[in-house]
């Protein structure tokens, strides 16, 4: 449950962003202040044995995981290249 607060608490600065009540770099810092929590939640619901209603899977097989998603979105981003701008020819 806590996992749902925390993904809803992120949007909060997203919104208010969006409707101009919060700066770009307060909006990012407060978002990025939730991640660590959100991502702690769900990872130990994912970690945690069934009968504490978890899904089980272990911490080693949970950071392994999540480790290989990272990679692969790492991966993913740099084969794209979206964020290296195209080169400006000389005029």
């Amino acid at each position: 449950m806590s996992g749902f607060v925390f993904a809803a608490a992120i949007v909060v600065p997203a919104l208010a962003f969006r409707a101009r009540w919060l700066n770009a770099v307060a909006a990012f810092w407060t978002a990025y202040v939730i991640t660590r929590p959100l991502g702690a939640s769900f990872a130990d619901w994912m970690g945690v044995p069934v009968a504490r209603r978890g899904l089980g899977w272990g911490t080693g097989l949970v950071t392994l995981a999540w480790a290989a998603v990272i990679v692969v979105l790492v991966a993913c981003l740099a084969l794209r290249r979206k964020d290296v701008p195209e080169p400006v020819e000389a005029v």
